[in-house]
């Protein structure tokens, strides 16, 4: 049995347009996995990492948390774009929805605008506040009240024994004013005698 000609350049013709298409698809599907963006977002920061971008025309990327802060104003860029340090997120005590646009220059159609959720990092839960303690008034303490087995104990003073010898006196006694009145007595009496000596004497002359 013989294969017309014309069958096998139909054949022929079918397989190169099916060739054709499925590199036609190839090429127009690279540009669009090239442009995807990867960025990661964790409880505390965003990395960015944009690639093979055209470099003839300008790209845009943004970085915001929706409802708050900006943490990527608007960048140009070229082929690339890299965060250098990671974007640090605000405090926060719930979930964050952190926002990234970026605008291709060479299509529309490889612009993205996303969206991630930041979670709560665990050592970001705020700490409860301390309840002020009143400082406690320290009890009164009472005077001890003087014990009177202390002072039933005190010794008696020492009473001085009758059979001491009594100590010798050191200063004058009462016999004192009479021995000076005898005293004055006999010089008066000398006195007397010699006045009436005399007298007798120049009544003899």
């Amino acid at each position: 049995m013989t294969i017309p000609r014309r069958s096998w350049r139909g054949a022929g013709a079918f397989a190169a347009a099916a060739v054709v298409g499925l590199a036609g698809g190839v090429i127009s599907a690279a540009p669009a996995a090239a442009h995807t963006p990867t960025w990661v977002v964790t409880c505390s920061d965003v990395s960015v990492d944009l690639t093979a971008y055209s470099s003839d025309v300008a790209n845009v990327v943004t970085v915001s948390v929706v409802g708050g802060k900006e943490l990527l104003p608007a960048t140009t860029f070229g082929r690339e774009f890299h965060t250098k340090t990671p974007l640090q997120l605000p405090p926060h005590d719930k979930e964050l929805t952190v926002r990234l646009v970026v605008k291709a220059g060479d299509n529309e159609k490889f612009s993205r605008d996303l969206t991630k959720q930041a979670p709560v990092c665990e050592d970001s839960t705020p700490t409860p506040t301390p309840t002020e303690t009143k400082p406690t008034e320290p009890p009164a303490t009472q005077t001890p009240e003087p014990s009177e087995t202390a002072t039933e104990a005190a010794p008696a003073p020492a009473k001085s024994s009758p059979s001491a010898p009594d100590l010798a006196e050191t200063g004058s006694s009462s016999a004192t004013p009479v021995i000076g009145g005898a005293a004055i007595a006999v010089l008066l009496a000398g006195g007397g005698i010699l006045w009436s000596v005399r007298k007798r004497r120049s009544a003899q002359h």
